[in-house]
């Protein structure tokens, strides 16, 4: 089965598309089927691949007013293991012609219950907003990881998205749970980046990833050469961190089920030798 990420923060400019794209492209180096589902209509994680979402004609907004089906908008990308369901600027207008439709909050989650033996994992890019298009990520997702960066007023704001995540929970998804928490644009020179290193351990303690990502000049250059950064430039420090941080990633989706194991292992088992009705 697929494990379906919504990476998520309405907070603009904290390292979520860049996020979306180099987890996405580092979890497809290391040999695992990855969909990235761009849903932001900007279509920033679109054209950081390398595509033109100006001129695309089957996109993600044609799957959510059901004109099409995932499948036919399903585009390969220069890495082998990773394909890309691409945004369109039509998506802006989604969030307004969802509102009347049936299931409007889980278009997403239908089209994507066929590929769930395709890919390993799905990443979903969230737009910067908690409307429509991101409650259709929450829905179909198993997870979020949010991204924040390290600078003043980090955790702003993420009171209403840890909301939003748990009113989804109760009425959409209860299946849904925080994956984890990644920090952007990390100084090693600055006191700042230490102190909100601190605060958020300290607000989210167990769920912040050990793995860091550096603001650095690579990283910011990549997208507008259409490439995520570890084929834009494998040796620098950009591509090893998001490296690190997709193998830390897959080294907890192995302790999760290891645990899951356990449990069951642990739990008692009906043989039969009781009373029935």
């Amino acid at each position: 089965m697929s494990k379906v990420i919504a990476v998520a923060n309405q907070k603009g400019g904290v390292g979520k598309t860049t996020t979306a794209i180099n987890l996405a492209a580092s979890l497809a180096h290391l040999g695992e089927e990855t969909l990235l589902i761009d849903m932001d209509p900007q279509g920033n994680s679109t054209s950081g691949l390398g595509v033109d979402k100006k001129n695309i004609q089957k996109h993600v907004y044609k799957v959510l007013i059901e004109e099409m089906l995932l499948e036919d908008v399903l585009l390969p990308t220069e890495l082998d293991w990773l394909d890309l369901a691409p945004a369109h600027t039509d998506l802006i207008g989604a969030e307004v012609e969802l509102v009347n439709m049936p299931n409007r909050e889980s278009r997403l989650k239908a089209a994507l219950d066929k590929f769930h033996k395709v890919y390993k994992y799905v990443i979903i890019d969230c737009p910067p907003s908690l409307g429509l298009l991101t409650l259709n990520a929450l829905v179909a997702a198993d997870s979020t990881i949010i991204p924040i960066q390290c600078e003043y007023y980090a955790l702003e704001g993420l009171g209403q998205l840890l909301k939003s995540i748990d009113l989804v929970r109760q009425g959409f998804n209860k299946e849904l749970n925080l994956e984890g928490v990644l920090l952007t644009m990390h100084d090693t020179r600055m006191n700042l980046s230490q102190q909100v290193v601190d605060e958020v351990k300290k607000y989210f303690t167990n769920k912040v990833y050990e793995t860091k990502i550096p603001r650095t000049v690579r990283l910011a250059e990549a997208p507008g050469f259409g490439k995520p950064i570890i084929t834009y430039d494998k040796n620098s420090k950009g591509a090893s961190a998001y490296l690190e941080f997709a193998k830390e990633f897959i080294s907890k989706q192995k302790q999760i089920k290891m645990t899951a194991s356990e449990s069951l292992a642990d739990s008692p088992v009906d043989r039969g030798g009781g009373e029935h009705a």
